[in-house]
C-alpha cells in the first residue's frame, strides 16, 4: 500500500518530536496566534541551510529584530521522523556566517516562534495552509559529533504539517524565487539551474533543426537602425531572427536589493558576433536560470522577440540586446553549425594563449589565455570586496600551472566564475585552460606576477568533457603544450603536487621600509585587544592581514599529532602581574595538556613517575655550552617520506631526562626555561598545512579544501607534518596571541643568514645554505628575547571557534 507524505507523518505523530513540541504552539479556533516561543528540549539535526536576500516586506516577519544585513536563511531541520523548514532569526545569522551552524549540526533547546503564513505577506515559499516558524534561539551541541548529510537518508522523510511543499523549496520570508549559494553571490545554487534547455513556452519552437538557416537581420543592421532612431527598433520587440555565435560569457551577476522587489534578480552578459560585427546579449532574471548553464563559448544561438537598448557601459554609442522572459518573452535556441547556411556561419572565438616564458614580457593589465598542468590547487578562501559589505565577500583560490616553457610556474588567483562543479574538480594533474585572464604585477617586485579574473573569465579542465568540444584544442600553443605533457611522468608530477593549506602570493616584502612604501606609510597597527575583536568579526574562510607590534615570549616546534612532544623555548616571565591573553584555536579539537600528561618538554610522563621535591627539569640552550643541548634535531630530508619522518620521531632522545640531576641546582639563565611542563598551545589546524596530493583519494581531498570542508583533511597526511608556533605579546596592552610560523613551506631567493632576525623578515629559510635543524633553531630562540618586532599576521577564519593566524613576516623594530 502506497502512503502519501501526509499519511506517513500522521502515523509518526506519536514519536515525532516536532508534533509533540509544536502542536502546543498552535492557537485554538478563533484565537490569535501566540507570539511566545516554544522550546524543544530534545535533539534535532540540521539537514540544510539556504540563503537569500531580503526584500522590503521582510521586516514585517521580524518585528523585534534589527535587520542590519542583507541575508536571510531558511533552515531545514529533522527530528529523525520528519522534516521542518524554518526561518533563522536574523539575530542568529552569525551562527551561519561563522559556520557554527551547518548541515549535520546537532541542536538542543531550539526555541520556535510560530506565525501563521496566512497572516503575513505572501511569499513564494509560504502557504496559507501551512504553519510557519522562526528559530529564535538555539544551542549548537559541540560535544555531539555532527552528522554528514551523505550518511543520513533525510531526503526521504516526510514534511511536518498537514501538507507538503509543492515542488522545490522556495524562500519563506522574501519574494524571491531562487536561493543564493551560501558563500558567494557569483555561483548558482539549487536544482533549478539546469543544463537541459527549457521545454516550455515559446523558447521551444525553434528547437527543430532546419538546413540552410539564415538570419533575417544582422548585428550591423540592428546597430545602424537603433542609433539612427528608427521607431521599430528603438521601441518595439524585434521579431526578426538574429543568428550569432557566443565568443565570451560573463559570470552571473546578482543585483538583488533589500529595497526592491524582484523574484529572480540575475543577469549575465554574452558577447556574441556574426559576420557583420559583435554585440552584447544580456540575459535577464529567469532566463539566466533556464539558459545560463546551457550556453557555452562557441555555441551558435538563434534569437527572436528581443529588445535593442542603449549599451549603458559603452564608451561610445553602442547597443545591447535584452533577452527577457516577459514583455516580450524572447525566443532563444541553440542551433548546430551545420544547420546554418555557409555564408551566414558566424566566426569562431579567438584566443590569445601565452606561455610562462612569454609572460615575463607581458605588462600589467594585459589580457590573455593560458593552458597548463595543475600542480597546486589552493583551498577556497574569501576576501572582502572594496564596498566592505558582508554580501561583498568574494571567493577565490590559488592555482599553480606548469607548461614546460620555463622554470617559472604560472600563478592564477581564480575567483568564482559561475562554474562551481568545474572549480570543485580543479585538482593536481589536471590540464587546465583559463580564458580571458588579466595579468597583475606586484608593486614591490615586478618579477612577481600572477593572473586573475575578468568579467568574462572561464575555466575548463580534464575530466569534465570540456576540451574535446572547444576550438582552442587545434591552436599551435595548445599543441606545443601537449607535446611537452606527453613527456612527463606521473610519479615526478605527483612528487610535487600539493592541494590546500595556507598560501600567500606574491610573497610579502622582506623589509619594513618596503612594507611601509607598499602601504603608503599606513600599517594600521592594532592593539592586542583590537586584534582579538577583529578576529571575532571574520566570517567563514574570510582572509585578512593585520599588523601588530609585539615581542616573542615563546617558540615551539611540533609535529602534527605529537604536540605533547614539542621542542620549546620560553622567555622567563617577569615578576609583574601576568597580562591578559587570548589564543586563536588552530584546530577543530583543542587538546590542552593536563599536569599528569607530560613530565618534560618532550616525553610523556611514565606511569607511576613522581617529581622530586624542590627539583625542576630544565631545557638548556646553546649559550651555556657546558649544558646538554636538546636532542630533538630531526629534519626530514627531501627524499624521505612523511611516514619515515614520523617513525624516526619515536627514537628521539628525550630532552632533560638525564639519569643524574647534576644540573638541577644551576642558576637561572635567560637562555633556558625552568618550566617542568611543555607550554599549552593549540595544535595547528588541519586546513593550514598543505596535503600531498593523493590521486586515489582526489574526490575526498577536493571536498576537504572546498568551502565547507576541512574536518575530513585529518585523514590525509600533510606535507610537511611539522610547524612552529610563536607566542606574541603585544607592546600596546600586553595581550598574548599564538601564531603559526612556517619558514620551511617556502624558500627565500635572497642571500641571508639563518638567524631568527633574517628568517622572520624573509618568512623562510635561506635557499643558499642548508636550513637549521629544529633543535638548532629552538636553541637560537633566546635571540628573540626583548626584541621588538613589527609582525605581519595572516588571519583566516576556519569555522566555529577556529581561526588560523600565520606569522608571515617579523621585522626587527630598531630604536
Amino acid at each position: 500500500m502506497h502512503l502519501s507524505g501526509t499519511d506517513r507523518a500522521n502515523m509518526a505523530a506519536d514519536s515525532c518530536i516536532f508534533h509533540r513540541t509544536l502542536t502546543r504552539s498552535r492557537p485554538a479556533p478563533n484565537q490569535a496566534s501566540s507570539s511566545s516561543p516554544v522550546v524543544c528540549r530534545e535533539s534535532l539535526h540540521v539537514v540544510d541551510i539556504r540563503r537569500y536576500s531580503r526584500d522590503p516586506a521582510s521586516a514585517i516577519y521580524f518585528p523585534q529584530a534589527v535587520l542590519s544585513g542583507e541575508d536571510l536563511y531558511d533552515v531545514t531541520l529533522t527530528d529523525g521522523d520528519c522534516r521542518l523548514q524554518v526561518t533563522l532569526d536574523p539575530g542568529l545569522n552569525r551562527l551561519v556566517e561563522r559556520r557554527v551552524l551547518k548541515p549535520g549540526s546537532a541542536l538542543r533547546n531550539a526555541a520556535f516562534s510560530p506565525a501563521l503564513s496566512a497572516q503575513l505577506p505572501e511569499c513564494p515559499g509560504a502557504s496559507a495552509d501551512r504553519d510557519s516558524y522562526r528559530l529564535v534561539s538555539v544551542q549548537v551541541d559541540d560535544e555531539e559529533e555532527g552528522v554528514r548529510r551523505s550518511e543520513a537518508d533525510w531526503d526521504s522523510l516526510p514534511w511536518f504539517g498537514p501538507s507538503e511543499p509543492a515542488g522545490a523549496l522556495l524562500p519563506l520570508r522574501a519574494s524571491r524565487s531562487i536561493f543564493l549559494p551560501l558563500w558567494n553571490n557569483v555561483d548558482y545554487s539549487s536544482e533549478a539551474w539546469t543544463e537541459a534547455p527549457p521545454t516550455d513556452g515559446l523558447e521551444e519552437e525553434d528547437e527543430e533543426e532546419e538546413e540552410g538557416r539564415q538570419p533575417s537581420v544582422t548585428v550591423s543592421e540592428l546597430r545602424e537602425r537603433f542609433l539612427s532612431g528608427r521607431r521599430g527598433v528603438a521601441r518595439g520587440a524585434i521579431q526578426h531572427q538574429l543568428i550569432v555565435r557566443i565568443i565570451n560569457k560573463s559570470h552571473l551577476m546578482y543585483y538583488g536589493r533589500t529595497d526592491r522587489n524582484c523574484e529572480c534578480p540575475y543577469k549575465a552578459v554574452l558577447q556574441a558576433c556574426d559576420r557583420t560585427g559583435s554585440v552584447c546579449v544580456v540575459l535577464w532574471n529567469s532566463v539566466c536560470v533556464s539558459w545560463y548553464r546551457r550556453l557555452e563559448l562557441g555555441d551558435i544561438i538563434s534569437l527572436r522577440r528581443f529588445r535593442v537598448k542603449q549599451h549603458y557601459q559603452a564608451e561610445v554609442d553602442d547597443i545591447e540586446i535584452s533577452v527577457n522572459s516577459r514583455n516580450p518573452a524572447a525566443q532563444l535556441c541553440v542551433v548546430s553549425e551545420s544547420s546554418v547556411s555557409p555564408e551566414s556561419v558566424p566566426p569562431a572565438p579567438s584566443y590569445s594563449f601565452y606561455n610562462s616564458k612569454e609572460f615575463q614580457e607581458r605588462r600589467h593589465g594585459n589580457l590573455c589565455d593560458v593552458i597548463g598542468l595543475l600542480t597546486f590547487a589552493g583551498r577556497s578562501e574569501r576576501v572582502r570586496s572594496k564596498d566592505g559589505r558582508g554580501a561583498g565577500l568574494l571567493e577565490y583560490r590559488w592555482l599553480r600551472l606548469e607548461d614546460g616553457s620555463s622554470e617559472q610556474p604560472i600563478m592564477v588567483k581564480l575567483f568564482s566564475t559561475s562554474q562551481p562543479e568545474t572549480q570543485l574538480k580543479l585538482l593536481p594533474l589536471s590540464v587546465v585552460v583559463c580564458t580571458r585572464l588579466r595579468s597583475v604585477t606586484a608593486e614591490q617586485n615586478p618579477t612577481w606576477f600572477y593572473l586573475t579574473n575578468t568579467t568574462y573569465s572561464q575555466v575548463y579542465c580534464t575530466g569534465q568533457g570540456h576540451h574535446p568540444r572547444m576550438s582552442y584544442r587545434r591552436l599551435q600553443p595548445v599543441r606545443t603544450f601537449l607535446r611537452w605533457l606527453r613527456n612527463q611522468e606521473d610519479q615526478q608530477v605527483l612528487s610535487r603536487a600539493l592541494i590546500g593549506g595556507f598560501f600567500i602570493y606574491p610573497p610579502p616584502p622582506v623589509s619594513l621600509e618596503t612594507l611601509m612604501r607598499e602601504r603608503r606609510g599606513e600599517l594600521g597597527f592594532l592593539q592586542g585587544a583590537e586584534l582579538q575583536r577583529e578576529l571575532e568579526q571574520l566570517c567563514y574562510r574570510e582572509r585578512r592581514t593585520f599588523c601588530l607590534q609585539a615581542t616573542v615570549s615563546m617558540v615551539t616546534y611540533s609535529c602534527t599529532g605529537e604536540e605533547d612532544r614539542c621542542l620549546f623555548w620560553t622567555d622567563r616571565p617577569s615578576s609583574s602581574p601576568s597580562p591578559p591573553s587570548f589564543r586563536t584555536p588552530l584546530s577543530s579539537r583543542f587538546c590542552p595538556m593536563s599536569p599528569s600528561s607530560s613530565l618534560s618538554a618532550s616525553t610523556p610522563r611514565p606511569a607511576g613517575a613522581s617529581r622530586r621535591s624542590g627539583r625542576r627539569r630544565k631545557l638548556l640552550m646553546p649559550e651555556t655550552p657546558s649544558k646538554r643541548r636538546p636532542l630533538l634535531a630531526v629534519q626530514p630530508e627531501p627524499d624521505r617520506t612523511v611516514i619515515l619522518f614520523e617513525a624516526s620521531m619515536e627514537f628521539l632522545d628525550p630532552a632533560g631526562e638525564d639519569e643524574d640531576d647534576e644540573d638541577d641546582d644551576d642558576d637561572d639563565s635567560s637562555s633556558y626555561t625552568t618550566a617542568a611542563l611543555p607550554p599549552t598551545f593549540s595544535p595547528v589546524a588541519t586546513e593550514t598545512l598543505p596535503l600531498r596530493f593523493d590521486y586515489s583519494h582526489r574526490e575526498e581531498q577536493a571536498a576537504a579544501v572546498a568551502m565547507g570542508g576541512g574536518a575530513s583533511a585529518q585523514r590525509f597526511g600533510s606535507a610537511p607534518g611539522d610547524y612552529y608556533t610563536v607566542r606574541l605579546r603585544a607592546l600596546s596592552d600586553g595581550h598574548t596571541i599564538d601564531a603559526v610560523f612556517l619558514p620551511h613551506l617556502s624558500s627565500s631567493s635572497h642571500r641571508h643568514g639563518n638567524t631568527w632576525t633574517s628568517i622572520l623578515s624573509q618568512g623562510a629559510f635561506s635557499s643558499h645554505t642548508p636550513p637549521p635543524s629544529p633543535a638548532d633553531l629552538i636553541a637560537m630562540a633566546p635571540q628573540l628575547a626583548n626584541q621588538r618586532l613589527v609582525c605581519v599576521l595572516e588571519a583566516c577564519h576556519l569555522g566555529g571557534a577556529r581561526t588560523e593566524l600565520v606569522l608571515s613576516r617579523g621585522f626587527h623594530l630598531k630604536d
